[in-house]
């Protein structure tokens, strides 16, 4: 088979392992019962976020319906999990309203479908695996931040009974909350408090009742039926459409294009990150199969530009609704697009009454949310880890709520770089060792110096200072047999030891070069920096002999 044939199979084959396969629900015979039970669970449970995740981006509560139904349903065939629920998501809502504010709420539709575009394209450039580079305690910072962001942003739904425009306070979860609280209406305010104190509390005793329990869909119920019977001044969603919007293509204007290709960016890396990380926890959760995070870096993308032709909004993994389905019984991708289909069957049955549910609750069911998001244990577990990644922590989340979610992780991942790089500098050793067995004259102008663990770009300059300073020796055996990591930068430092000895007139013999980089120290010149070739030994005794051998000279010369 020529090369060009293998080629194009191969690229074939791998194009194929993004696609939907008839393998995905070969499981389906055994757990359908389970995967609809769980579907019909999940799309309960998501009904509320749904809703909530529409408003709270400045758009609409049929915005969050849509996508939870049109995204999910094409990530659930098209991703690279068995059992990842996608949707809006509270993170997501972080990022959409600064771009509401700035661009306005028709410019999401365009960010949605630009932002699909470029995380499909990531998953076919197989860059899937870039999110198992981000620290435990950058994304652990990051979750805390968006669960502060999220419980900010439900403030001016209780402050007032006014619908809160894109514009009308600043794009920080902080500022905009402190302003709400500024013009609160304060006769509203107990109304509003009341309504969200109910919601919460019903979230918080049904699961104790009994696990399986919709706490957050019945509390928003309860406080719907109160309302109706009570003449309260609460604020609802208003009306809903009976049906989904007819598909249409966003108008993408070339001159808009590239005002808004920064927020899609990073809409598509927020996605792509929630995606990856919900599916590998769900992976975590039951033997659910392993899951491609480049098709779900596929899936998600088709996701979000499905739900751009509906109007929707970006979507994502969902890590708690994804959380719900597994343990709920959700094996296949049937569970999800379950899910999907009862949030359709409420927009074609009961979008009246839906429309009558207070924002209050709303806000109480996101406010509880985001609580649920931050656990004291992780917390706790990671600030009495290590000072690095104690601050890590603190700055990935400090970061989120002050600036932008991207550049925390960003600053998060650079940051324990940095800490992960100076510990693993610290690791290369560098020390003068005796010679063993009876001493000869002038052994003690002989250096044998030992270097092991990691010989890198972070500690090259160390290494250098400490050989390249040795005095009164006439003859230094490096020894690298027990040397580690070795870059370019490593490698190179090495052939300017020798070379800056060998100028003072110091001979340099090499002991042990491992196999695997004496290919990198032929190319770098470290070899070629010995004064012979002869100078390259396998076993100490004989670099010592050698060494000897240049001593007894100098001694009888």
């Amino acid at each position: 088979m020529s090369r060009a044939r293998r080629s194009a199979r191969s690229l074939a084959q791998s194009a194929r392992a993004l696609l939907p396969s008839i393998q995905d629900y070969r499981l389906l015979p055994r757990t359908w019962r389970g995967d609809l039970v769980a579907g019909v669970t999940v799309g309960i449970v998501a009904l509320p976020l749904a809703l909530g995740f529409g408003v709270s981006s400045g758009l609409s509560a049929e915005a969050g319906l849509v996508t939870a139904i049109v995204a999910g349903i094409l990530a659930a065939v098209f991703g690279g999990s068995n059992v990842q629920v996608s949707g809006p998501t509270g993170a997501m809502v972080v990022v959409l309203v600064p771009i509401v504010a700035t661009h306005g709420a028709g410019a999401v539709v365009a960010v949605t479908a630009i932002a699909g575009v470029i995380v499909v394209a990531a998953g076919a450039l197989r860059l899937g695996r870039a999110v198992s580079f981000i620290p435990w305690p950058v994304i652990e910072g990051f979750t805390l931040g968006i669960a502060v962001i999220i419980f900010l942003q439900q403030v001016p739904l209780l402050t007032s009974p006014h619908t809160v425009h894109a514009g009308d306070h600043s794009s920080n979860a902080i500022i905009a909350a402190v302003q709400s609280v500024a013009e609160a209406d304060w006769s509203y305010v107990p109304w509003s408090l009341g309504a969200a104190a109910i919601v919460s509390l019903v979230m918080l005793i049904a699961p104790r009742i009994h696990r399986a329990l919709p706490g957050s869909l019945i509390g928003i119920t309860v406080v719907t039926a109160l309302a109706l019977i009570i003449a309260t001044p609460l604020a609802t969603i208003g009306a809903l459409p009976s049906s989904l919007p007819s598909p249409s293509f966003p108008s993408l204007d070339p001159s808009v294009i590239g005002q808004l290709l920064l927020p899609a960016l990073t809409v598509a890396a927020l996605a792509a990150i929630e995606s990856l990380l919900s599916a590998r926890v769900a992976a975590s959760l039951a033997d659910t199969g392993p899951y491609d995070p480049d098709r779900e870096l596929v899936g998600q993308g088709i996701a979000s530009l499905g739900s751009a032709l509906f109007g929707g909004m970006p979507a994502t993994g969902a890590i708690a609704r994804t959380a719900v389905n597994v343990r709920s019984g959700g094996r296949t991708r049937v569970a999800a697009i379950t899910h999907a289909l009862v949030l359709l069957l409420v927009v074609l049955v009961i979008s009246r009454p839906v429309g009558a549910i207070p924002l209050a609750a709303l806000a109480g069911v996101l406010m509880m949310t985001a609580v649920r998001m931050v656990h004291a244990s992780t917390v706790r577990a990671i600030i009495t880890s290590t000072r690095a990644d104690a601050i890590a922590f603190v700055i990935t989340a400090l970061v989120t709520v002050s600036f932008d979610l991207i550049v925390a992780v960003i600053i998060g991942v650079l940051f324990a770089g940095v800490i992960a790089v100076r510990s693993l500098s610290r690791q290369t050793g560098v020390r003068r060792e005796a010679i063993s067995g009876e001493a000869v004259d002038g052994d003690e102008r002989i250096a044998i110096i030992a270097i092991d663990g990691p010989l890198f770009f972070a500690s090259a300059d160390r290494v250098f200072e400490q050989v390249a300073s040795l005095t009164d020796v006439s003859v230094v055996v490096l020894r690298m047999s027990q040397l580690e990591l070795v870059d370019a930068t490593g490698a190179r430092m090495l052939a300017d030891i020798i070379q800056s000895l060998e100028r003072r007139g110091i001979t340099v013999l090499i002991k042990g070069v491992q196999p695997l980089h004496d290919g990198l120290f032929r190319r770098v010149g470290v070899l070629d920096s010995l004064r012979h070739h002869n100078h390259l030994f396998t076993d100490l005794p004989a670099a010592i002999t050698h060494a000897r051998s240049h001593i007894a000279r100098e001694l009888a010369a």
